[in-house]
């Protein structure tokens, strides 16, 4: 224990002295399109734009797992033969929580039977700025049972498509649970436990392909009190798994007190950063002109303050429609 605990004071001290790169000499982020669940094909004009070099698509747990232990990677062939002929690449997003309250998609036996503890806990979401909180879902990874299945399509993934996607990454780290609810077995640490388990397994099922863990808030947390955040880029950093998030938002106070200072000050020891201007995002007011932010906007601070690599940008961005 004490070898471990001196391992990791060693790269967290290498990290704290890495300096980031100077914003002249770091080129602008690599573009990617965001298509949420949509097919590839239905947006292959905008795919085939010469400055576009692929496309994330999120495919949900219950559509790759319709059954126990029975797999179905049909769309993420669907769309890996529609961005070959497009000469474009796929980065998958593996979802396994939910932004609205009617969608509960894991398979119907994590829900059912008793051992996976509910399968699902109810969370809040932010759709965006001005718009009314609602209700989501998140699997219950503190589940051990649970996130033994969560890892074992982790592990078919790899073995179907190692090399042959640009990227895969997990979703976001934030869970605003609902007041009153009390998710069976939930811990603070548990949840993060569950999470940096989960990174792991990402890593050790792809070895060729990019994996990237997106992290953005953690329950019980802020501004790193817990040392969550300090922990996973740690780990992210000594297990050569890249980091990002949904949101780029530019000096937004709530990620300047969680997950933004932390890619400022570690990008430089991460394999990749892949972040998104996702539609909520969009709806962001920058306080200094009053209006919505531009997309120079996003750029620049993509990349002189967080060193992102890839933006993931939402196929409603204006500047894609010019």
């Amino acid at each position: 224990m004490h070898l471990v605990r001196t391992g990791l004071l060693a790269i967290l001290l290498a990290l704290t002295t890495i300096r980031p790169s100077l914003a002249q000499d770091r080129p602008d982020p690599r573009n990617f399109v965001f298509l949420g669940g949509d097919a590839a094909a239905d947006h292959a004009a905008l795919i085939a734009r010469p400055d576009i070099e692929g496309a994330q698509i999120v495919y949900s747990w219950r559509q790759l797992e319709p059954r126990e232990g029975e797999y179905d990677f049909s769309a993420i062939e669907a769309d890996l033969a529609t961005l070959d002929a497009l000469d474009a690449v796929l980065f998958v997003q593996l979802q396994d929580r939910f932004f609205s309250a009617a969608a509960r998609r894991l398979p119907d036996y994590l829900l059912t039977e008793p051992r996976y503890g509910g399968g699902l806990a109810r969370q809040y979401d932010n759709p965006g700025e001005g718009e009314p909180v609602g209700h989501g879902w998140t699997a219950m990874q503190w589940n051990d049972a649970l996130r033994a299945r969560f890892q074992a399509l982790i592990a078919a993934l790899g073995e179907r498509f190692d090399g042959r996607l640009y990227g895969i990454n997990l979703p976001e780290t934030a869970f605003d649970r609902v007041e009153g609810s009390d998710p069976q077995g939930f811990t603070c640490d548990a949840y993060f436990d569950a999470a940096l388990d989960n990174m792991r397994a990402l890593r050790a099922a792809f070895t060729k392909t990019q994996v990237v863990q997106y992290v953005n808030f953690w329950p019980c947390e802020w501004n790193n009190d817990h040392r969550y955040m300090e922990r996973v880029f740690v780990l992210a950093a000594a297990e050569g798994i890249g980091m990002g998030g949904p949101d780029i938002v530019p000096h937004r106070p709530g990620q300047m007190r969680n997950s933004y200072p932390f890619f400022h000050w570690h990008h430089d020891a991460l394999p990749l950063v892949a972040m998104a201007v996702q539609e909520p995002t969009l709806t962001y007011t920058n306080p200094q002109t009053g209006e919505r932010f531009t997309r120079e906007d996003f750029v620049a601070f993509a990349r002189d303050y967080l060193g992102v690599d890839i933006i993931f940008w939402s196929a409603r961005a204006p500047w894609l429609a010019e």
